[in-house]
């Protein structure tokens, strides 16, 4: 992911609702919003060159999504492990998020920078391996990430987050309206980031939906969590000129797929 909104413990019939786009190169090959055959009751899109993802769910409340951190002066470790591993490492094992977290931390510093939030039936936390913050438990509220620290003032993540928050009033969030939210493909007038990019490349950056020759956003994904259990996870995924191209839904209940 690149930018996301989620709710948590703010909704009267959702304890969680995520809004949220993934940017990538183009060329990067990419499967669909799906059931993983090899990781059962994991339910996300997947990197085919890394074999990671950026944002999934699974059958025991629990999810997880992870943002780069962008800072282009900040050089990579050598030789460092896909960040789009993380995600699938945490929804495949039985552990609570503070402590996978805690054991994370440990090797963080062999990734280039991330964000991670990942959470389960009663938590939500918030890790970060460029701050060097310990993890921390998320109360009840409306956050945003893209590629900096959590609830950064972005213009495009400023501009998100609003206009979520302004749909979690109706009773039923509609997902046509929380997909026009993420669609927008303006770019912000000033306040732009200074993460080390050329200025011409930090304002095609700068809006929510990004179009570039070379890289963009690629899919927009909404996922709604009852207080129940329910899920459903919508995905859009759209070519380099921003047209969609395709379109997936799933819902499940509990332990059923």
């Amino acid at each position: 992911m690149c930018l996301l909104v989620v709710a948590w413990f703010s909704h009267p019939r959702y304890r969680l609702v995520v809004a949220g786009n993934r940017d990538e190169f183009h060329d990067r090959p990419t499967a669909p919003l799906g059931w993983w055959s090899d990781l059962p009751g994991v339910l996300a899109g997947r990197d085919l060159r890394a074999n990671g993802t950026w944002m999934g769910v699974a059958r025991g409340d629990r999810f997880g999504i992870v943002t780069n951190f962008r800072n282009a002066e900040a050089p990579a470790p050598v030789e460092s492990p896909s960040r789009g591993q993380l995600v699938p490492r945490f929804l495949s094992v039985d552990r609570e998020p503070a402590a996978f977290l805690e054991e994370l931390r440990a090797t963080a510093d062999r990734f280039a920078g991330f964000n991670l939030l990942l959470g389960d039936a009663s938590s939500l936390h918030y890790y970060s391996n460029a701050t060097r913050q310990p993890p921390r438990a998320l109360p009840p509220g409306i956050y945003g990430l893209s590629n900096h620290q959590l609830d950064e003032p972005w213009p495009k993540l400023v501009r998100t987050r609003q206009r979520f928050a302004a749909e979690l009033v109706r009773d039923d969030p509609a997902p046509e309206t929380l997909f026009d939210v993420l669609a927008d493909r303006a770019p912000a007038a000033d306040g732009l980031s200074a993460t080390g990019l050329p200025a011409d490349l930090e304002r095609a950056l700068s809006a929510p939906f990004v179009r570039h020759e070379r890289y963009g956003t690629r899919c927009s994904t909404l996922a709604f969590v009852a207080h129940d259990g329910r899920t459903r996870v919508h995905e859009r995924r759209f070519d380099a000129a921003g047209a969609q191209t395709g379109s997936s839904r799933f819902e499940f209940r509990g332990g059923s797929q």
